[in-house]
């Protein structure tokens, strides 16, 4: 018998309607991978890698599926492309219209082809840690033992993120 899997995505949006982009991208979501049963506020940070941009928005789900990772991850591709999302081989850091990582799906350890899961630097990066840890303090991360909470007191990351306050927050 099958049970369902909690995964938690990462979303990022940095052009665009950016909170509107992430509400649409959680609609798309939820009628192809499963309902978001927890959702962290919207944070705002710099970018990564490529200062000379718009800050993103992130924020982090929780989604329960029965889908297996790579048809997960299939989905989500799909809905990036048709949201708009060009990857640019020259420039993995280039602004988007949306980014959807899987950030963890379980407890499980798997590297293939396009999938790494855990994703591999979800715990060195405050915008990850810091909506994980209000979602879900207490999860442990399958490669290091710890907590989202322990990770993000350890976290080095050196770029601020800043919780977004609940007016501007997404509804539903």
């Amino acid at each position: 018998m099958s049970r369902s899997i909690p995964v938690f995505l990462g979303l990022g949006s940095n052009t665009g309607d950016c909170l509107g982009n992430l509400s649409e991208a959680i609609r798309r979501l939820r009628l192809s991978v499963g309902l978001a049963e927890a959702k962290s506020s919207v944070y705002q940070t710099a970018p990564w890698g490529d200062p000379d941009q718009p800050d993103y928005f992130n924020q982090v789900i929780l989604i329960r599926t029965m889908l297996p990772p790579e048809q997960v991850l299939n989905l989500i591709l799909a809905i990036e492309e048709a949201m708009g999302r060009r990857r640019h081989k020259a420039n993995r850091n280039a602004p988007r219209v949306i980014d959807i990582d899987i950030l963890y799906y379980g407890q499980e350890l798997r590297q293939s082809d396009g999938l790494q899961v855990p994703h591999p630097r979800a715990h060195v990066r405050n915008f990850v840690l810091e909506p994980m840890k209000e979602i879900a303090p207490d999860w442990v991360d399958p490669v290091s033992g710890q907590t989202m909470t322990q990770l993000a007191i350890a976290c080095e990351d050196p770029l601020a993120v800043t919780r977004l306050d609940s007016k501007r927050n997404l509804k539903g």
